[in-house]
Protein backbone atom coordinates (compact mmCIF):
# COMPACT_ATOMS: atom_id res chain seq x y z
CA UNK A 1 0.00 0.00 0.00
CA UNK A 2 1.14 3.24 -1.29
CA UNK A 3 2.35 5.98 1.40
CA UNK A 4 0.05 9.65 1.48
CA UNK A 5 2.30 12.57 0.00
CA UNK A 6 2.02 15.72 0.80
CA UNK A 7 3.96 19.02 -0.64
CA UNK A 8 5.56 21.47 1.63
CA UNK A 9 7.88 24.23 1.31
CA UNK A 10 10.20 25.23 4.45
CA UNK A 11 13.39 26.61 5.34
CA UNK A 12 16.05 24.28 6.39
CA UNK A 13 16.86 25.51 9.87
CA UNK A 14 18.64 21.93 11.16
CA UNK A 15 20.26 18.75 10.23
CA UNK A 16 20.88 15.86 11.85
CA UNK A 17 22.77 12.63 10.97
CA UNK A 18 20.79 9.81 11.12
CA UNK A 19 22.81 6.20 10.61
CA UNK A 20 25.45 5.71 7.74
CA UNK A 21 24.44 8.01 5.17
CA UNK A 22 20.75 10.02 6.21
CA UNK A 23 19.40 13.21 7.37
CA UNK A 24 17.05 14.55 9.72
CA UNK A 25 16.11 17.93 8.26
CA UNK A 26 13.69 20.02 10.74
CA UNK A 27 11.89 22.84 8.78
CA UNK A 28 9.55 25.72 8.89
CA UNK A 29 7.11 25.65 7.18
CA UNK A 30 5.32 28.07 5.17
CA UNK A 31 2.55 27.82 7.53
CA UNK A 32 4.83 28.49 10.45
CA UNK A 33 5.00 25.17 12.17
CA UNK A 34 7.79 23.22 12.60
CA UNK A 35 8.56 19.90 9.96
CA UNK A 36 11.37 16.73 10.56
CA UNK A 37 11.77 14.59 8.01
CA UNK A 38 14.14 11.88 7.04
CA UNK A 39 16.15 12.04 3.29
CA UNK A 40 17.49 9.06 2.69
CA UNK A 41 20.83 8.73 1.57
CA UNK A 42 21.18 12.76 1.76
CA UNK A 43 24.58 12.59 3.15
CA UNK A 44 25.93 10.84 0.34
CA UNK A 45 27.88 12.91 -2.34
CA UNK A 46 25.52 11.84 -5.34
CA UNK A 47 22.39 12.13 -3.14
CA UNK A 48 19.85 14.64 -5.26
CA UNK A 49 19.27 15.95 -1.81
CA UNK A 50 22.81 17.45 -1.10
CA UNK A 51 22.59 20.25 -2.43
CA UNK A 52 19.12 20.94 -2.24
CA UNK A 53 18.50 20.55 1.56
CA UNK A 54 21.33 22.61 2.95
CA UNK A 55 21.23 24.88 6.00
CA UNK A 56 19.20 27.65 5.94
CA UNK A 57 18.15 27.04 2.06
CA UNK A 58 14.29 27.15 1.18
CA UNK A 59 13.19 24.02 -0.57
CA UNK A 60 9.78 22.49 -2.06
CA UNK A 61 9.95 19.18 -0.62
CA UNK A 62 7.13 16.15 -1.44
CA UNK A 63 7.09 14.12 1.72
CA UNK A 64 5.47 10.84 2.50
CA UNK A 65 3.56 10.05 5.72
CA UNK A 66 6.08 7.78 8.08
CA UNK A 67 4.89 6.10 11.38
CA UNK A 68 7.39 8.48 13.56
CA UNK A 69 9.15 10.62 10.97
CA UNK A 70 7.92 11.75 7.68
CA UNK A 71 9.76 10.76 4.56
CA UNK A 72 11.75 13.34 1.95
CA UNK A 73 10.46 11.84 -1.70
CA UNK A 74 11.84 14.87 -3.88
CA UNK A 75 12.97 18.65 -3.21
CA UNK A 76 13.51 21.38 -5.30
CA UNK A 77 15.68 24.10 -4.01
CA UNK A 78 13.84 27.61 -4.32
CA UNK A 79 16.27 29.92 -2.55
CA UNK A 80 20.45 28.55 -1.66
CA UNK A 81 21.14 31.42 0.86
CA UNK A 82 24.68 29.90 -0.39
CA UNK A 83 26.43 33.36 1.20
CA UNK A 84 25.33 32.18 4.63
CA UNK A 85 27.41 28.94 4.72
CA UNK A 86 30.12 30.25 2.82
CA UNK A 87 30.96 33.64 4.30
CA UNK A 88 31.67 32.52 8.35
CA UNK A 89 30.60 35.97 9.51
CA UNK A 90 27.20 35.68 8.14
CA UNK A 91 26.74 31.97 9.20
CA UNK A 92 27.29 32.83 12.99
CA UNK A 93 24.59 35.60 12.22
CA UNK A 94 22.41 33.49 10.51
CA UNK A 95 22.83 30.32 13.25
CA UNK A 96 20.90 32.43 15.91
CA UNK A 97 17.77 33.37 13.26
CA UNK A 98 17.29 29.33 12.36
CA UNK A 99 17.88 28.14 16.26
CA UNK A 100 15.63 30.22 17.74
CA UNK A 101 13.07 29.52 14.97
CA UNK A 102 13.37 26.19 15.87
CA UNK A 103 12.48 27.01 19.66
CA UNK A 104 9.60 28.91 18.91
CA UNK A 105 7.53 26.32 16.69
CA UNK A 106 6.10 23.68 16.76
CA UNK A 107 4.77 20.86 15.04
CA UNK A 108 0.95 21.04 14.06
CA UNK A 109 1.38 24.85 15.40
CA UNK A 110 0.71 27.31 12.56
CA UNK A 111 2.36 31.23 12.65
CA UNK A 112 2.34 31.88 8.99
CA UNK A 113 4.18 35.41 9.88
CA UNK A 114 7.26 33.54 11.61
CA UNK A 115 8.12 31.59 8.02
CA UNK A 116 8.17 35.21 6.45
CA UNK A 117 9.96 37.02 8.97
CA UNK A 118 12.52 34.07 8.78
CA UNK A 119 12.96 34.17 5.39
CA UNK A 120 13.75 37.66 4.93
CA UNK A 121 15.74 37.74 7.53
CA UNK A 122 18.14 34.66 5.68
CA UNK A 123 17.52 37.02 2.65
CA UNK A 124 19.09 40.09 4.13
CA UNK A 125 21.80 38.92 5.86
CA UNK A 126 23.45 37.48 2.91
CA UNK A 127 23.01 41.07 1.28
CA UNK A 128 23.83 43.38 3.82
CA UNK A 129 27.47 44.33 4.57
CA UNK A 130 29.13 42.37 7.18
CA UNK A 131 29.51 44.93 10.10
CA UNK A 132 25.64 45.19 10.05
CA UNK A 133 24.79 41.51 10.19
CA UNK A 134 24.64 41.29 13.61
CA UNK A 135 21.61 43.81 13.53
CA UNK A 136 19.74 42.01 11.25
CA UNK A 137 20.23 38.97 13.59
CA UNK A 138 19.03 41.17 16.70
CA UNK A 139 16.11 42.24 14.53
CA UNK A 140 14.82 38.86 13.61
CA UNK A 141 14.87 37.60 17.04
CA UNK A 142 12.76 40.44 18.68
CA UNK A 143 10.64 39.96 16.09
CA UNK A 144 10.30 36.48 15.67
CA UNK A 145 9.56 36.69 20.13
CA UNK A 146 7.13 38.95 19.22
CA UNK A 147 5.29 36.95 16.36
CA UNK A 148 5.35 33.91 19.65
CA UNK A 149 3.07 36.06 21.61
CA UNK A 150 6.96 37.26 23.52
CA UNK A 151 7.58 41.29 22.87
CA UNK A 152 8.85 42.85 25.44
CA UNK A 153 7.46 45.76 27.26
CA UNK A 154 9.51 49.13 26.24
CA UNK A 155 7.59 51.61 26.66
CA UNK A 156 4.94 51.01 29.55
CA UNK A 157 5.38 49.79 33.22
CA UNK A 158 5.41 45.59 32.41
CA UNK A 159 3.88 45.76 35.87
CA UNK A 160 1.30 48.57 36.42
CA UNK A 161 0.96 49.38 32.43
CA UNK A 162 1.82 53.13 33.19
CA UNK A 163 2.97 54.89 29.94
CA UNK A 164 6.74 55.72 30.74
CA UNK A 165 8.29 58.83 29.06
CA UNK A 166 11.44 58.37 27.23
CA UNK A 167 15.25 58.50 29.04
CA UNK A 168 17.34 60.20 27.61
CA UNK A 169 19.75 58.26 25.79
CA UNK A 170 23.06 58.10 28.05
CA UNK A 171 20.75 57.11 30.84
CA UNK A 172 19.27 54.17 32.39
CA UNK A 173 16.07 52.42 32.49
CA UNK A 174 15.02 49.53 35.10
CA UNK A 175 13.95 46.23 32.94
CA UNK A 176 13.12 43.42 34.62
CA UNK A 177 13.07 39.97 32.64
CA UNK A 178 10.89 38.22 34.77
CA UNK A 179 8.31 40.63 34.27
CA UNK A 180 8.08 41.00 31.12
CA UNK A 181 9.83 44.75 30.30
CA UNK A 182 10.48 48.11 31.60
CA UNK A 183 9.40 49.15 34.80
CA UNK A 184 8.50 52.78 36.79
CA UNK A 185 10.41 53.80 39.78
CA UNK A 186 7.06 53.11 41.86
CA UNK A 187 7.08 48.85 40.91
CA UNK A 188 10.86 48.69 40.53
CA UNK A 189 11.56 47.43 43.96
CA UNK A 190 9.43 44.80 43.53
CA UNK A 191 10.05 43.61 40.11
CA UNK A 192 13.13 42.55 40.39
CA UNK A 193 14.46 45.00 38.16
CA UNK A 194 17.90 45.61 36.57
CA UNK A 195 19.58 49.04 35.11
CA UNK A 196 19.96 48.39 31.46
CA UNK A 197 21.34 51.43 28.89
CA UNK A 198 18.70 53.40 27.73
CA UNK A 199 20.38 53.24 24.33
CA UNK A 200 19.93 49.40 24.40
CA UNK A 201 16.27 49.61 25.05
CA UNK A 202 15.97 52.25 22.10
CA UNK A 203 17.85 50.24 19.68
CA UNK A 204 15.98 47.53 20.31
CA UNK A 205 12.34 49.03 19.95
CA UNK A 206 13.90 50.36 16.59
CA UNK A 207 14.75 46.59 15.72
CA UNK A 208 11.04 45.79 16.47
CA UNK A 209 9.51 48.95 14.74
CA UNK A 210 11.75 48.29 11.41
CA UNK A 211 11.37 46.51 8.12
CA UNK A 212 15.28 44.36 7.25
CA UNK A 213 15.38 46.88 4.23
CA UNK A 214 15.37 49.81 6.88
CA UNK A 215 17.19 48.13 9.31
CA UNK A 216 20.00 47.68 6.37
CA UNK A 217 20.24 51.17 5.86
CA UNK A 218 21.05 52.03 9.14
CA UNK A 219 24.44 53.65 10.60
CA UNK A 220 24.82 51.48 13.76
CA UNK A 221 28.14 50.36 15.59
CA UNK A 222 27.60 46.45 16.17
CA UNK A 223 28.33 47.05 19.91
CA UNK A 224 24.86 48.43 19.74
CA UNK A 225 23.43 45.07 17.78
CA UNK A 226 25.48 43.15 20.26
CA UNK A 227 24.05 44.86 23.60
CA UNK A 228 20.70 44.24 21.87
CA UNK A 229 21.68 40.54 20.99
CA UNK A 230 22.63 40.21 25.12
CA UNK A 231 19.18 41.19 25.84
CA UNK A 232 17.51 38.74 23.25
CA UNK A 233 19.62 36.05 24.89
CA UNK A 234 18.74 36.57 28.62
CA UNK A 235 14.78 37.32 27.20
CA UNK A 236 15.01 33.79 25.80
CA UNK A 237 16.18 32.42 28.80
CA UNK A 238 13.44 33.64 30.56
CA UNK A 239 10.47 33.14 28.67
CA UNK A 240 11.22 30.27 26.29
CA UNK A 241 13.48 28.53 28.68
CA UNK A 242 16.53 27.75 26.33
CA UNK A 243 19.90 29.12 25.98
CA UNK A 244 20.49 29.98 22.47
CA UNK A 245 24.41 28.40 22.14
CA UNK A 246 24.42 29.88 18.54
CA UNK A 247 24.75 33.31 20.80
CA UNK A 248 27.03 32.43 23.31
CA UNK A 249 29.09 31.47 20.36
CA UNK A 250 28.77 34.81 18.14
CA UNK A 251 29.43 37.02 21.37
CA UNK A 252 32.43 34.83 21.80
CA UNK A 253 33.88 34.28 18.21
CA UNK A 254 35.75 37.62 17.59
CA UNK A 255 34.65 37.94 13.69
CA UNK A 256 33.18 41.24 14.76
Amino acid sequence: MSQPTYGARGIVLRKTKLGEGDLVVTLLSEDGSQLRAVAKGARKPTSPFASRLELYSVADALLARGRSLDIVKEARLVEGNERLRRDLERAVCAAPVAELSGCVSQDGLENPRLFALTRAALSSLGRVEVPFAPAIAAGHLLKALAFAGLRPSLDACAVCGRELGAPAPEGLAALSYREGGVVCPACRGAAEAVMVPASTLGWCRALLGSTFAEIEGMDVDPSASFAALRFCQQWVREHVGANLRSLDFLFTCGLF
